[in-house]
């Protein structure tokens, strides 16, 4: 069965963007790089939500993203995106699929194609209510060493306990920790 690894940049203090979005503080660096494109290599779909989705819809395709990051810029181009968004009405981002209804329902209809796995990033509303329903396989949480004390949360809204089992741990050349962690408990809600 494919899964669906969340990989996100956060604060120490846990923030995935400062509190007007700002992602100024990222340390992506070729070791980054190289993880990104790791992880590019072994999934065939990449989920977001609207706002991630419209950040990185403005920059991938450009001719700066292109020059300054090829490799990566053209997995992202060509790799399918499926955009979860109740207020979009349409997307046109290359290989963009839009689902508007029935998101856990879909989540586990592609869970069970044939294929690669599946990620996330960035979008923090659906990182949320992926979270809730289980939906999550992996989380992938690249620790940067800074404290913003202000932004958007990558866990918000969450009205549970969700225990993470620590598989493995990479350190970076920068000082950033990536931690990587699987759910120890199957708390996958009955999808009607």
């Amino acid at each position: 069965m494919r899964k669906v690894i969340l990989s996100n940049l956060v604060t120490l203090d846990g923030f995935f963007a400062g509190p007007n979005g700002e992602l100024d503080w990222f340390i992506v660096d070729e070791e980054f790089n190289e993880y990104a494109n790791d992880l590019l290599g072994k999934i065939d779909a990449i989920l977001f939500g609207r706002v991630t989705y419209q950040l990185m819809a403005d920059y991938w395709p450009s001719p700066s993203a292109t020059r300054d990051d090829p490799i990566i810029a053209d997995k992202m181009n060509n790799l399918p995106k499926i955009v979860f968004s109740k207020t979009l009405q349409k997307v046109e981002w290359n290989n963009s699929r839009l689902v508007k209804e029935n998101i856990a329902k879909e989540i586990m209809k592609l869970k069970q194609q044939p294929g690669m796995d599946m990620v996330i990033f960035g979008s923090g509303s659906i990182v949320s209510n992926f979270m809730q329903l289980g939906l999550i396989d992996e989380y992938r949480i690249i620790v940067n060493p800074v404290v913003l004390g202000n932004g958007k949360p990558l866990f918000k809204g969450i009205n549970d306990k969700h225990n993470l089992k620590l598989l493995k741990t990479k350190v970076l050349g920068s000082g950033a920790v990536i931690l990587y962690y699987q759910p120890t408990e199957n708390k996958e809600k009955k999808i009607t």
